[in-house]
């Protein structure tokens, strides 16, 4: 009915939903700006567990009357949960050890090519159209503009840290330097974010084709996964409600871009393949760096903001285009 009353095709309006989504996860780096003295990966597993959750109670009734069809995908369940644990570790590990800007090209760019390469194996049926290679390549290189696009930071913040700190905090696009043999680990590492990001949301979508409806695909993931990732706050999650800020930080983490990105992010699911939504998810650097610029003072070269401009062609190539072979029915 909404499809009808916009005008938009299935596809476009899980398109829409997916880019919603990266808006939301966008602002992630600006919000944690405010919290600087929380481990990265303490907030990235505070919110990811919390969210999950919320989607598994969310999700409840669907669960239970979807229980057999997911015992029946139970490989592919825990695959994805282990992924959707993995990814926000490796990618917070990814940039400290490789810098930022290294690690978050490897990452975010990684993830679109890793998505491709799980449905040409594993989806015989999926062909990848030129309109999504040229997308990709478009968008690839403006991923590597933006990040190594050498920002500048004014000397301090509002919050009293110095440059470097709130632009590691704030966007993660500081082209740091590290070890030879630290970056290797990093690059590592960044390659394992892109992979376990592709893997889950290949997955959800997998398991959404076999008839789960994207509510439960998407809950049960979220559930196991957040089983997996609060323990590891034991050792990361110090100072998450140390003060009134860390614990408004938190919970907005937790609760926004977690909680209601993933959703929309599982309805995107319904009428798009995963290639084309981790594709589309190249969204978030962009609006990080704009608030980047817009809240903490950052200035971008002219190369980065050619950068989006080129990110933003590859958005707008992929969204606008219409078919009909990846919706899978309102019904779900």
């Amino acid at each position: 009915m909404i499809v009808n009353r916009v005008g938009l095709s299935p596809y476009q309006c899980g398109a829409t939903a997916i880019l919603f989504a990266a808006v939301l996860w966008g602002t992630t780096g600006v919000a944690a700006s405010f919290a600087p003295n929380i481990s990265p990966l303490g907030i990235g597993a505070f919110a990811m567990g919390v969210a999950g959750i919320i989607q598994a109670g969310l999700a409840y009734k669907k669960l239970k009357l979807q229980f057999a069809c997911l015992v029946q995908q139970k490989n592919i369940l825990l695959l994805s949960a282990l992924a959707l644990a993995v990814y926000p570790l490796a990618f917070y590990s990814s940039m400290r050890l490789a810098g930022v800007a290294v690690g978050t090209v490897v990452s975010i760019g990684s993830a679109p090519l890793f998505a491709a390469l799980l449905e040409y194996l594993f989806n015989t049926t999926l062909s990848l159209t030129k309109r999504w290679l040229i997308s990709v390549v478009i968008g690839l290189i403006g991923i590597a503009l933006l990040a190594f696009g050498e920002p500048h930071m004014p000397d301090l913040s509002p919050l009293g840290q110095t440059a470097e700190q709130v632009s590691e905090h704030a966007t993660g696009y500081l082209t740091g330097q590290a070890a030879p043999h630290r970056q290797l680990w990093g690059i590592a590492l960044g390659l394992l974010a892109g992979l376990t990001y592709a893997s889950y949301a290949w997955a959800a979508r997998a398991m959404i084709d076999s008839g789960v409806h994207s509510q439960a695909a998407i809950g049960g993931i979220f559930g196991l996964g957040a089983l997996l990732l609060l323990p590891s706050l034991f050792f990361t999650g110090d100072n998450l409600f140390s003060s009134t800020g860390n614990a408004l930080v938190s919970v907005y983490m937790a609760l926004i871009p977690m909680t209601l990105g993933y959703i929309a992010f599982g309805y995107g699911l319904r009428h798009i393949n995963a290639s084309s939504a981790s594709l589309l998810t190249l969204m978030e650097p962009v609006v990080a760096a704009i608030l980047a610029v817009l809240i903490v003072g950052e200035v971008i070269s002219p190369l980065g903001w050619f950068g989006m401009l080129l990110i933003m062609v590859c958005l707008w190539v992929q969204a606008t285009e219409k078919r009909a072979d990846d919706s899978i029915g309102s019904e779900q």
